[in-house]
């Protein structure tokens, strides 16, 4: 498997397709990531609150494939944020993982009730700083809550994890990132929940370039720069949502996705919604 990279704003390098691992518990996950990596996966997404850091740990080291070569990013649960309660999270989570650093370390979402983002923002720069992390993050960032931290900092994220595909575009957010050099990684890629795989527009193009709908929805974000970590315990699968680099949409059928877009009120509002 070979899968473009991409280089942060710290000049850290990932690659454009990792493994998710949201709802892979015990020895499915273990296999999961195990597989993923052998098959030339070298990113693996996760989070304290997915309460699968130990299996997915687990399934780096049965991989066989060195640790160095792999990109392990998990994220910081809403319970844990605060400046110290954000530095202990961060190292019960390469405890957990059995990692002696964290390659990418996210906030995983503002959860602005608690008043304490910045707190935690500044946590994760201070692990950065120290080498513990190698590169500080968001998830389920809008606009504003980004220009806070950087307004506090002076320091952007360099990745913003947010809800994307092509029935939830999120343009405008995309395009405020982008001007401030933050890279976008989609979670929930596909679009499966809100029948986007089922789209005529979708069966269309995955007829045309002999590809299945997810490929069709995973292209759409890798053309324009979004990295995506789709979940799948399946090993053919898994090989399948990283194969998308041998064919490439024109005008016509981006036009055609961009129909598609439910507009930024259809993704969940992370100045209403909060995990702990």
């Amino acid at each position: 498997m070979d899968i473009p990279s991409v280089k942060l704003n710290n000049g850290y390098v990932i690659p454009m397709v990792g493994l998710g691992t949201s709802g892979l518990l015990g020895r499915p996950s273990v296999s999961a990531v195990a597989g993923a990596l052998r098959s030339g996966y070298r990113m693996i997404d996760t989070a304290s609150r997915y309460s699968n850091e130990r299996s997915v740990g687990m399934g780096l080291r049965q991989s066989g494939v060195p640790r160095d070569d792999v990109v392990v990013q998990t994220k910081l649960g809403g319970g844990d944020h605060g400046f110290d309660e954000a530095i202990n999270a961060a190292k019960d989570s390469a405890r957990r993982l059995a990692v002696d650093h964290i390659d990418i370390y996210l906030i995983h979402w503002p959860c602005p009730s608690l008043g304490r983002t910045v707190e935690s923002w500044k946590a994760l720069l201070t692990l950065a700083d120290e080498g513990f992390i190698r590169t500080a993050g968001v998830s389920n960032f809008k606009q504003h809550q980004l220009q806070a931290l950087y307004d506090e900092t002076g320091r952007w994220p360099a990745l913003n994890q947010i809800q994307c595909s092509p029935a939830m575009a999120r343009t405008e957010l995309r395009e405020f990132m982008e001007d401030n050099g933050i890279h976008a990684q989609a979670w929930h890629p596909t679009g499966r929940k809100e029948g986007m795989l089922g789209e005529a527009a979708v069966i269309r193009l995955a007829r045309k370039y002999g590809k299945s709908p997810t490929q069709i929805a995973l292209r759409w974000a890798v053309q324009q720069g979004i990295s995506v970590v789709p979940k799948s315990s399946h090993a053919g699968r898994q090989i399948e949502n990283a194969d998308l680099f041998d064919f490439e949409f024109d005008p016509d059928d981006l036009s055609a996705l961009a129909e598609l877009d439910r507009g930024e009120k259809a993704a969940r509002d992370s100045d209403v919604e909060e995990e702990f």
